[in-house]
Parts: structure tokens; C-alpha cells; sequence
């Protein structure tokens, strides 16, 4: 085989490289618009996603200012129907103060014991030998007083007996809704096995559900029947968290810290206080304690107070102006946590 000449390879490359260059020449606006589409198109394709990601930042807080105004409203309007309620349940009539001591009486039927506890007290009056004066006296204690202490007494015990149980029935319900188990079936469990008063307050939620009502109207109505602002704080997060949503067991778990905690602030106010009451009680006490003291010593000195009308009214001012006195130490001594 035989080499070419250099003549003819020198000639084989520049037609090599004319052709190239005449390729290359009728092509280069070719490749050039190509790559001029590509860098649009990615242009385009980074336009886009920056548009789409501007968008879904909008629409996250759109939705975070729509949830929030969802959670105004949602509080405005339970707060207004809370201060209705609050309006009726700080003076409720007579027959919601029976109904929140637990006692299952009519009102009827209280005016009747009122009526005898009455009668009952004034014949005891002039029994004792008290002065005729003091007998309408005891009539009215008896009849209005005492059966009405009475209730508030036995309403105030059963508020401090929910608040001690309802923290644990509250963790109760965390830990049924963490693991899975629904609200109501949590609630009904409360209402089988929880102590007396939450258990009874769970079954009237249970019933109102029974009845038709949402689980959020159930917990708003336990107020009515529990005075007490704790019940209130249960009903207003279940109505929260069915209208805005939200993670139902964290909120439960918060309240229930929050109750504890005001538990425990109550507790201590009343350590705090214990002295304050100490004094109280003692200047409260002392003055009869001198005049039983006085009247075994000394009966005929102390016998003109009782005997005469100018020792009537000494009584009377001395017990209006000890009234006013123990009226204001215990305002001072109250404190609301």
C-alpha cells in the first residue's frame, strides 16, 4: 500500500476542516437558538416554581390567618355566651343552688323543710327562755338562713370534691385519646368509673349527647350544674378544638397541668392565710369566751344585759359592730386564686 503524498493529505485535512468550518457555520444559529430556548425554558421552569412556592407561602398564611380568625371568633362568641352564663350562675335562682349542692329535692319540698326548721328554732327560742323579740328572730333565721346555709354549704363541699378528682379524670382522657381511643368512648368511661361528684357531671354529659347534642354544647352545660370556673375551662377547649382542631390530648394535658397548678396556689394562699385566720377566729371567739367566763364568776354583774333594755341594746350594737368586724377580716382573709 502506498503512503499519500503530502501535498494530497495536506489537502484532505484543510477540506476536512473547510468542511467542518462550513458545518459549523450553517449550524451555529441553529445551536444557538437551541440553547437560547433552554436557557428560556429553564428561566420559565425556575419562574414557576418560585410562583409556586410564593403561592403555597400565601395560601399557608391565608389558612394560618383564617385559622386564627376562626379561633377569634370562635372565642368571642364563647366568651359572650360565657358571660351570660356567668351573670346567672354567680346568683342563681333556688332551684339551680339545690341542683349544684347535688340534692335531689323540689323546690317545693325545700320550702317545707324551710318552713320546719323554722318553726322548729323558735320553739327551741322559748324553750331556752330567750325574750319574745327574739323569737321572729329565730322564725326568720330557721326559715331563710339556716336551710339556705345549709345548701351553699353542701354546693361549696361537692365543687371541692370535683376539683379534686376532675385533674385525674382529665389525664384519664389524654392518655384514652393518645392511644386511640375516641372522645366519647373516654368520656363515657369517666362517667362508669370515675368517683362521685365527676362522675355524675360525665353521665349528664353523656345523656346530653344521648339526647343530641354536639360533645362541645354537652361540656359548655356542665357549668350549670358544676359553679365553679374549671368546668368552664373543660367546656371552652372541647369547643375549641372541634371548631378550629387542633391536638385534642396536648390541650386536655395543658388544662389539667393549669388545674394543678391553681390546686396547688389555692393550697398555698391557704397556707399563707392559716395565721390571718388564727387571729381571726380567736378575736372572734374571745368576747363570749369573757362573757361565759364573766357569768359563771360573776352572774349578777353580767345579769343586767340580759335583764334589762339598756343592756338589749348593748347587745344589739355590740353585735352589729362584731358582725362588721368579722365581715371585714374575712374579706381581707379571702383570696380568689
Amino acid at each position: 500500500m502506498f503512503g499519500l503524498e503530502p501535498a494530497v493529505l495536506g489537502f484532505i485535512v484543510l477540506a476536512t476542516c473547510s468542511a467542518g468550518a462550513l458545518a459549523y457555520a450553517l449550524l451555529f444559529t441553529t445551536i444557538a437558538n437551541e440553547q437560547k430556548v433552554e436557557r428560556r425554558l429553564e428561566t420559565v421552569k425556575r419562574a414557576e416554581t418560585d410562583r409556586a412556592a410564593v403561592k403555597a407561602s400565601r395560601d399557608r398564611v391565608a389558612e394560618v390567618s383564617k385559622r386564627r380568625k376562626t379561633i377569634q371568633d370562635s372565642l368571642k362568641d364563647i366568651e359572650n355566651r360565657q358571660k351570660g352564663r356567668d351573670l346567672y350562675l354567680k346568683k342563681p335562682p333556688l332551684k339551680i343552688q339545690i341542683r349544684q349542692a347535688g340534692l335531689n329535692v323540689s323546690i317545693e319540698r325545700f320550702y317545707v323543710y324551710s318552713a320546719i326548721a323554722g318553726v322548729l328554732l323558735a320553739l327551741l327560742t322559748l324553750i331556752v327562755g330567750a325574750p319574745l323579740f327574739a323569737v321572729p328572730g329565730a322564725l326568720l333565721v330557721g326559715g331563710l338562713g339556716l336551710p339556705r346555709w345549709v345548701v351553699g354549704f353542701l354546693r361549696a363541699r361537692r365543687v371541692k370534691a370535683f376539683l379534686n378528682e376532675f385533674p385525674n379524670a382529665l389525664d384519664i382522657i389524654v392518655r384514652s385519646v393518645r392511644s386511640g381511643l375516641p372522645l366519647n368512648d373516654a368520656v363515657r368511661m369517666i362517667a362508669a368509673e370515675a368517683p362521685e361528684p365527676v362522675r355524675t357531671e360525665f353521665r349528664r354529659i353523656v345523656e346530653g349527647q344521648q339526647l343530641g347534642m354536639s360533645m362541645a354544647e354537652s361540656t359548655l352545660r356542665m357549668s350549670e350544674t358544676m359553679p365553679c370556673s374549671e368546668a368552664s375551662f373543660f367546656g371552652i377547649v372541647i369547643q375549641i378544638q372541634s371548631q378550629a382542631g387542633g391536638n385534642l390530648s396536648e390541650a386536655l394535658g395543658n388544662l389539667s397541668k393549669v388545674l394543678r397548678d391553681r390546686k396547688k396556689m389555692k393550697a398555698k394562699v391557704g397556707a399563707l392565710s392559716m395565721e390571718a385566720k388564727a387571729s381571726a377566729a380567736v378575736i372572734g371567739s374571745l368576747p363570749f369566751i369573757v362573757a361565759f367566763l364573766v357569768y359563771i364568776t360573776s352572774p349578777s354583774y353580767i345579769a343586767p344585759l340580759f335583764t334589762t333594755g339598756t343592756g338589749h341594746l348593748i347587745l344589739g350594737v355590740a353585735g352589729l359592730w362584731m358582725s362588721m368586724g368579722i365581715f371585714v377580716m374575712r374579706q381581707m382573709m379571702n383570696f380568689e386564686v
